[in-house]
């Protein structure tokens, strides 16, 4: 894994003309829609106001790594960057803590780390996947907090069938739940349409991360 310095032309608001950032705690705007009988996805629109302050302070604070995996016959790098954060309060954006108190509270999951993935422009992406590392019980909560340029997130059946789209934008949240990372997968697809930085900050917890036995 190497260290990445990152560096992107900044075509959002700058650090110092934007609102402070804040979250809904009452989920007032959340989307759900129900996969299967026991899979669900919730999307909220706009849950993070003022989220370009805490996409700024992801970039400059975040020692973002160039991760490898194997294709076949050799190691080829990952189209994105990736930060780990097993332990919350390691965390250098200290809203994530308060975030993530949120988040546990309304799903009734200790959600005490991070996984953060960043897309340096549309040619980044994810392929389709399932959290089986960090999601080994059952029924597992993932909650997805978008920063940045609007991108597609798609949920297909891990079974085969067609996909669920959903379009994400700056300050969305989405959250899986159920049974969604055993029966379904997601990614976010690379596209031929220009597209910005985007960061996407996935709450974890190690108690998911557990067995149910």
């Amino acid at each position: 894994m190497v260290v990445v310095e990152t560096s992107f032309a900044r075509d959002r608001p700058s650090l110092f003309s934007s609102a402070a950032p804040s979250f809904d705690a009452t989920f007032a705007g959340t989307r759900r829609t129900e996969l299967d009988a026991s899979s669900w996805v919730e999307h909220v629109p706009g849950w993070l106001t003022g989220s370009d302050v805490l996409l700024e302070e992801m970039l400059q604070a975040v020692p973002w790594e160039q991760r490898q995996r194997w294709m076949f016959t050799r190691l080829v790098d990952e189209p994105r960057l990736t930060a780990e954060y097993p332990h919350l309060p390691d965390v250098p954006a200290p809203l994530l803590s308060p975030i993530a108190a949120a988040l546990s509270g309304r799903y009734g999951v200790p959600y005490d780390g991070l996984w953060c993935n960043l897309y340096r422009d549309h040619q980044d992406g994810t392929s389709w996947h399932g959290d089986r590392p960090s999601c080994k019980r059952t029924l597992c909560t993932v909650p997805v907090l978008s920063l940045g340029a609007t991108r597609r997130f798609l949920l297909k059946p891990a079974a085969g069938g067609p996909s669920i789209a959903i379009t994400v934008a700056a300050g969305d949240l989405v959250v899986m739940g159920g049974r969604c990372q055993r029966d379904w997968r997601h990614s976010v697809p690379k596209q031929t349409r220009p597209a910005g930085v985007r960061v996407s900050v996935n709450f974890q917890s190690s108690w998911q991360a557990l067995p149910d036995d």
